[in-house]
Order: structure tokens, then sequence, then C-alpha cells
């Protein structure tokens, strides 16, 4: 598996980078340099069509296929669905972790 997070020093992006890290999942980063006006590029709209970073590449997404991820809480559920870490079986313990995780993610 290999991940490739696209980003920039932002509270956003280092969510992912922790979760990363935390979740064991081993990950190169491609720097998008924002004052440069480097998410504008063709290359990285290909990945986050709405030109912001974070943004997730997955060469071995669903069914082996590779996969585009961007926004923060979309990354997140992403990796926590894929690797089974920090997202509970149970429906209602699953639904308070999201509502948890979600919410801050529009203010910072």
């Amino acid at each position: 598996m290999t991940l490739h997070l696209h980003a920039f020093d932002t509270p956003n992006a280092r969510k992912i980078s922790v979760a990363l890290e935390e979740m064991g999942l081993p990950y190169e980063v491609h720097v998008v340099d924002i004052t440069q006006g480097e998410q504008f590029d063709p290359a990285f709209l290909a990945i986050s069509p709405n030109n912001k970073i974070p943004a997730l590449v997955d060469t071995d997404g669903p069914a082996g296929a590779p996969i585009s991820v961007f926004e923060s809480g979309a990354i997140l559920l992403y990796l926590a669905e894929k690797t089974g870490q920090f997202l509970p079986k149970d429906p209602v313990a699953r639904v308070a972790v999201q509502r948890g995780f979600a919410v801050p993610l529009r203010r910072g």
C-alpha cells in the first residue's frame, strides 16, 4: 500500500499526518505550496478538484484501484474504515465518533 499525502503546513494537514502516524501507515508527503498557488496546478486538481489541501492518494484503494480522497473529515473517515482503527463497529458508538471529529474540522 502506498499512500501519498498532498499537504502544506496547516492544521488540517497536520491532522492527517497525525492519524497516519497513529495508524502506523507508511506514507509519502508531497508539499503543495499554497502560498505559490500550487493548489491550482492541473496535476493537483486531478487529485483534489476543489483545489484544497490536504488530499490523499491511495494507490491500493477499494478493489485494488487507486483513489483520491480530499477534505480532512473524508480522509480521516477513509483511513479509519480502511484500517479498522478508531471507528467502532457498534452503530451508535460509530455515530458518536463521526460527530466528534466532523464538527471541529469545520472550525480548524
